[in-house]
Protein backbone atom coordinates (compact mmCIF):
# COMPACT_ATOMS: atom_id res chain seq x y z
CA UNK A 1 0.00 0.00 0.00
CA UNK A 2 1.40 3.02 -0.47
CA UNK A 3 2.48 5.87 2.30
CA UNK A 4 -0.32 7.91 0.76
CA UNK A 5 -3.27 5.42 0.94
CA UNK A 6 -5.67 5.43 3.64
CA UNK A 7 -4.83 2.15 6.01
CA UNK A 8 -7.57 -0.61 6.09
CA UNK A 9 -8.69 0.53 9.42
CA UNK A 10 -9.00 4.17 8.41
CA UNK A 11 -11.18 3.19 5.17
CA UNK A 12 -13.72 1.07 7.79
CA UNK A 13 -14.12 3.71 9.94
CA UNK A 14 -14.91 6.45 7.32
CA UNK A 15 -17.28 3.77 6.16
CA UNK A 16 -19.11 2.71 9.27
CA UNK A 17 -19.17 6.82 10.67
CA UNK A 18 -20.90 7.75 7.34
CA UNK A 19 -23.47 5.22 7.50
CA UNK A 20 -24.77 5.66 10.78
CA UNK A 21 -24.41 9.62 10.37
CA UNK A 22 -27.50 9.18 7.86
CA UNK A 23 -28.96 6.73 10.10
CA UNK A 24 -29.26 9.19 13.11
CA UNK A 25 -29.52 12.32 10.81
CA UNK A 26 -33.07 10.44 9.66
CA UNK A 27 -34.05 9.41 12.92
CA UNK A 28 -33.67 9.95 16.48
CA UNK A 29 -31.47 7.50 18.13
CA UNK A 30 -34.72 6.66 20.31
CA UNK A 31 -36.59 5.52 17.81
CA UNK A 32 -33.95 2.98 16.51
CA UNK A 33 -34.84 -0.43 17.66
CA UNK A 34 -31.90 -2.10 15.99
CA UNK A 35 -29.39 -1.61 13.61
CA UNK A 36 -26.18 -2.95 12.12
CA UNK A 37 -23.34 -1.60 9.80
CA UNK A 38 -20.74 -4.34 8.71
CA UNK A 39 -17.86 -2.97 6.48
CA UNK A 40 -15.25 -5.08 5.34
CA UNK A 41 -12.17 -3.62 2.91
CA UNK A 42 -9.85 -6.19 1.77
CA UNK A 43 -7.64 -6.42 -1.42
CA UNK A 44 -8.91 -2.60 -2.34
CA UNK A 45 -12.85 -4.08 -2.22
CA UNK A 46 -15.14 -2.70 0.18
CA UNK A 47 -17.90 -4.21 1.14
CA UNK A 48 -21.04 -2.20 3.15
CA UNK A 49 -24.33 -3.83 4.58
CA UNK A 50 -26.43 -1.94 6.69
CA UNK A 51 -29.67 -3.17 8.41
CA UNK A 52 -32.48 -1.24 9.94
CA UNK A 53 -35.07 -1.76 12.30
CA UNK A 54 -36.88 1.41 12.79
CA UNK A 55 -40.48 2.51 12.64
CA UNK A 56 -42.07 3.69 9.05
CA UNK A 57 -45.04 5.52 9.31
CA UNK A 58 -46.45 8.43 7.85
CA UNK A 59 -44.33 11.77 8.74
CA UNK A 60 -40.86 9.04 9.02
CA UNK A 61 -38.30 7.84 6.44
CA UNK A 62 -38.32 4.63 4.94
CA UNK A 63 -36.26 2.35 6.68
CA UNK A 64 -35.16 0.53 3.75
CA UNK A 65 -34.68 3.51 1.67
CA UNK A 66 -32.43 5.05 4.71
CA UNK A 67 -30.05 1.82 4.44
CA UNK A 68 -29.78 2.19 1.39
CA UNK A 69 -28.83 5.41 1.25
CA UNK A 70 -26.84 5.03 4.32
CA UNK A 71 -24.57 2.24 2.49
CA UNK A 72 -24.50 4.94 -0.24
CA UNK A 73 -22.98 7.54 1.79
CA UNK A 74 -20.33 4.99 3.00
CA UNK A 75 -18.99 4.20 -0.24
CA UNK A 76 -18.99 8.06 -1.21
CA UNK A 77 -16.72 8.87 1.99
CA UNK A 78 -14.48 6.05 0.88
CA UNK A 79 -14.03 7.29 -2.75
CA UNK A 80 -13.49 10.56 -1.05
CA UNK A 81 -11.10 9.05 1.28
CA UNK A 82 -8.95 8.27 -1.74
CA UNK A 83 -9.28 11.49 -3.78
CA UNK A 84 -12.27 9.91 -6.24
Amino acid sequence: MPADEPSDETVVQTAAEAAEGVIFSRYKQSDVRDYDVTVTFEDGVLEVDVYLNAPEGDDEADPERVADDAALTARQAVDELFGE
